[in-house]
């Protein structure tokens, strides 16, 4: 039943913490704004959302130029091989092989499409839905590199935390020996600060596969493998949001958040589509003129080479009379869609509204349980102290002092926890409202020790 001895147990956290003090100073730690440059330029979700960027700005170009003229050039060469037999006997038969060549500059300026005009709106409109995809995406970035960093930090500590403890614990499971040895304790003591040990143990496996996996999230968006964080200041003060309301917040939520930008956008281009459907019914006035030159060795019916040259200027009018049903259908498909944009930006504004109002009270209650964990701990750390010295005078017993242990380790853990979620998600607060820059993470990282 005896695991491995404390004193082995001593020698071997000894070692550990003398190679966790030095891997300081043989790697510098890597601070949150060094692991966001990394990730700005790596992350594959962020350079798609660029890429997407660039594509949705050229729908400004695409709708001016149905509203510019054009410009074209047509050219041709040709060879004809002509055969003329008489049936009068008297005729003689003949063979041509005429040569042409010649080019058409034809130019087109639009005077009268109605259509073409709402598409350059609709352009304009995408741009914006484009735009506001990708300070999405900018904002959304933030947020995942926020939460892979504090991730891996939240399990270095619990590692950090359980090794500790475990070293406590043999600490106590080599007391609770001598004193079974000196006959001033049971034999159960020394059960229980072994039961607690081997426990220990599996805990430390558990808590270093959470790590590698953590790490491994983070490496997923930096391209990098990180061997030392900077960790979180204990003494960092959690202010509340500012302004300090939860109206005020999911108001902006519901006005500019950028998830609401991007259906208000979407709105506004199937409203435009309706209508530019609708203009398919209207005639459209074109003004064209052409200028060509051609030549020609022969014709069919002479021999005789010329050269011809054309001029033509003039308006064309179109007017679609009827198309098989097919624009009717087209102006009620449109129609429906542009009523499904209008329910979808209502769902993206009732979701941003309710969103944020969770995240600002998570924010508010995190500040909270915040301030109750530093006072939990400071209890906690009073109370195994007392426990300790009642243990050595008699009057506490060896399940005491592991409970009190248990307890500083856990409160410990779940306080690093709240400082990480509440920093977190006083980012998602700001990035709910359209407000989050690189700036605030700057603030976060200053908060960072050594």
């Amino acid at each position: 039943m005896p695991g491995p001895g404390p004193s082995t147990q001593l020698s071997r956290f000894t070692r550990l913490a003398l190679l966790a003090a030095a891997l300081p100073f043989s790697a510098a730690a890597e601070d949150l704004m060094q692991v966001f440059r990394d990730a700005q330029a790596y992350d594959a979700t962020y350079a798609a959302a660029k890429r997407s960027l660039e594509a949705g700005k050229e729908k400004g170009p695409q709708g001016l130029a149905l509203l510019l003229p054009t410009l074209g050039l047509s050219a041709n060469a040709t060879r004809t091989r002509t055969e003329v037999e008489f049936r009068d006997a008297a005729a003689l038969n003949t063979t041509r092989s005429p040569d042409q060549a010649g080019y058409t500059l034809t130019f087109t300026q639009p005077v009268f499409r109605y259509q073409n005009w709402i598409q350059y709106d609709q352009g304009q409109a995408q741009v914006k839905q484009a735009e506001a995809t990708y300070a999405n995406a900018y904002q959304d970035l933030i947020t995942r590199v926020a939460q892979a960093y504090f991730d891996v930090l939240a399990s270095a500590d619990t590692l950090m935390l359980v090794r500790a403890q475990k070293e406590a614990i043999a600490e106590q499971l080599e007391q609770a020996k001598r004193n079974f040895e000196v006959g001033t304790a049971t034999i159960t003591d020394t059960h229980e600060a072994q039961a607690r040990y081997d426990l220990s143990g599996a805990q430390e496996i558990a808590a270093q596969n959470d790590l590698e996996a953590k790490r491994r999230v983070l490496q997923l968006i930096t391209g990098k493998e990180y061997t030392e964080l900077k960790p979180l200041r204990a003494d960092i003060k959690m202010p509340p949001p500012n302004p300090n309301d939860m109206e005020s917040w999911a108001d902006l939520a519901g006005k500019q958040g950028y998830p609401v930008q991007v259906g208000e956008a979407g709105l506004q281009i199937a409203q435009l589509e309706a209508r530019r459907n609708r203009a398919a019914h209207l005639p459209t006035l074109d003004f064209f003129a052409t200028y060509g030159q051609s030549g020609a060795t022969a014709t069919s019916d002479s021999s005789l080479a010329r050269d011809t040259t054309q001029s033509v200027i003039g308006l064309q009018l179109a007017l679609p009379l009827y198309q098989g049903g097919g624009l009717s259908s087209r102006d009620r498909e449109t129609a429906a869609l542009a009523l499904k944009a209008k329910d979808d930006l209502d769902n993206a504004r009732r979701t941003a509204v309710l969103t944020e109002r969770q995240i600002y009270l998570s924010v508010i209650n995190g500040i909270a349980q915040v301030a109750a964990l530093e006072q939990a701990l400071v209890s906690s750390t009073s109370a195994l102290d007392s426990n300790k010295l009642g243990y050595e005078v008699g009057v506490r017993i060896n399940i005491d002092v592991l409970n009190a242990q248990q307890q500083v380790f856990s409160t410990k853990r779940d306080l690093a926890l709240a400082r990480y979620n509440t920093l977190i998600n006083h980012l998602r607060l700001k990035a709910g409202a359209a407000t989050l820059r690189e700036e605030d993470l700057e603030v976060v990282n200053r908060a960072l020790g050594p």
